[in-house]
């Protein structure tokens, strides 16, 4: 090395190799300080660039390095009120946390409308990498091999705690011995009553009606001044209130209008039919409400303008009854006839098979995070759907909602007596069996008896090819 630098020329090769050096070092810098705008450590593909040494250092390189992995996320409001901004919000929360991947939202609709383009997009090769479905989807999505079980992520995540869900939520989540979704926006089908026209009607306001007795009597004394008693929706979700119906006319704790496999309809029997029937005489016989089919989304419009001074609807009304009636009103259990009973409503998370293993994970993580128990007790204060795990009644922001407006705990104590809703193989067909003879029913148009009979018939016909 000595003899190298006594010579001239390498001298003179060495200044130059020093020049480009100095030349290359600053062409760097400059390069790294534009590029420090955009948090770029790495290429798209995660490989290694140099950075100058004022660049910060992320805590996390490895997510730093790569682009944001994105997911689409598709959701339905069937209820009234600004949901769409809560769940927005929730996602925006989200998306800090986790900046290494961004959530696309997605409003869909009404969940019939849900449906219809999460199945479109599945069918097409595109579906949503996760999305909000009615928990009755379990079955549709499986015979479309549409969805991935999540039982290796739950496996994996300690600190999921699956035990911490309500287990009336957790049951229709699996299939198979497999689970299949995560509960999100649930609810069950409560009573609001108007207090102030209690009063007015010589009715005691704090002791809503109990039992079908009572609610017969209390809704014929309401049925004055320009308002009806009662009203029960039956144009959507009809085979939803005749199942909230029928659990309560059933002698069996456990009789269920379905089978547990998703393969069998028990619509025709002797308790349903009495069910359906006085579903039927509460506007034909006792004139405690309205003739004909009851719209859902009137329903509650209907109660907090006063046209109603009870209604049967999902707890997922509650926020909107409670920011938009001007009276009193309570919220009760639905009245029992040989046992109290509801069936659970709403949505399940769900992970969709065509979108990649990194798509996936992402949306684990996603449905991890909307159901935590500080996300669930906001999802559930914001809405009035019941806050999916047990813990979420244990944060402050919980407590303090439920203090000032203990409203909110009836749907979730209701949990004991809740039970699966109606999920089948083919549930489009079969529920609309039910449905379309329910409304038939309600119009007059056949008997409770002739229903139930053509609505088991076409179910049957459905579910055949499933029970070969």
């Amino acid at each position: 090395m000595t003899m190298l630098y006594k010579n001239e020329g390498r001298k003179s090769m060495l200044k130059q190799g020093k020049m480009a050096l100095i030349v290359l070092v600053f062409t760097l810098i400059f390069a790294g300080c534009s590029q420090g705008n955009s948090n770029q450590a790495a290429d798209a593909k995660g490989n290694s660039s140099t950075a100058s040494p004022s660049t910060p250092v992320s805590a996390t390189p490895d997510q730093a390095a790569q682009d944001p992995v994105e997911i689409s996320f598709y959701y339905p409001v069937n209820v009234g009120g600004p949901l769409t901004k809560v769940i927005d919000s929730m996602a925006d929360s989200f998306m800090v946390k986790f900046p290494n991947i961004k959530v696309k939202p997605v409003y869909t609709g009404n969940y019939g409308d849900n449906t219809v383009k999460i199945q479109a997009g599945v069918q097409a090769k595109q579906p949503p990498d996760v999305a909000v479905m009615m928990s009755t989807e379990l079955y549709s999505m499986l015979d479309m091999e549409a969805i991935i079980p999540l039982d290796d992520f739950i496996a994996k995540d300690t600190d999921y705690n699956k035990d911490d869900f309500y287990p009336a939520f957790v049951e229709d989540t699996q299939a198979d011995g497999h689970t299949y979704s995560v509960p999100f926006q649930r609810s069950t089908i409560v009573l609001y009553y108007n207090k102030d026209m209690f009063k007015e009607a010589g009715l005691d306001p704090s002791k809503p009606p109990a039992n079908w007795e009572e609610l017969v009597s209390d809704a014929q004394k309401l049925n004055r001044d320009g308002h009806t008693g009662l009203e029960i929706p039956g144009n959507d979700d009809s085979y939803w209130m005749f199942q909230m119906l029928a659990r309560q006319n059933a002698s069996d704790p456990k009789q269920s209008i379905m089978g547990d496999d998703g393969k069998k309809a028990n619509f025709n029997t002797p308790e349903n039919v009495e069910a359906l029937q006085f579903w039927l005489d509460l506007s034909h016989k006792y004139k405690a409400m309205p003739e004909g089919v009851i719209d859902w989304a009137a329903t509650p419009t209907d109660f907090i303008e006063g046209k109603t001074a009870m209604m049967m609807h999902t707890s997922g009304n509650l926020t909107n009854v409670k920011n938009n009636a001007k009276f009193d009103f309570g919220v009760a259990f639905s009245p029992a006839n040989k046992q109290f009973g509801s069936p659970t409503g709403g949505g399940n998370l769900y992970i969709f098979k065509d979108t990649s293993p990194e798509k996936q994970a992402a949306a684990w993580e996603f449905a991890k995070y909307m159901t935590e128990p500080e996300q669930a007790a906001l999802f559930s204060s914001s809405s009035g759907y019941v806050g999916v795990r047990q813990s979420a009644y244990d944060t402050e922001a919980m407590k303090t909602y439920t203090a000032s407006f203990p409203q909110a705990l009836v749907a979730r104590d209701q949990l004991e007596y809740a039970f699966r809703e109606l999920s089948t193989h083919n549930h489009g067909k079969v529920s609309s069996a039910l449905t379309n003879q329910i409304q038939s029913a309600l119009a007059g148009k056949i008997d409770a008896a002739g229903a139930l009979k053509a609505a088991q018939e076409e179910a049957d016909r459905a579910l055949a090819p499933f029970n070969k």
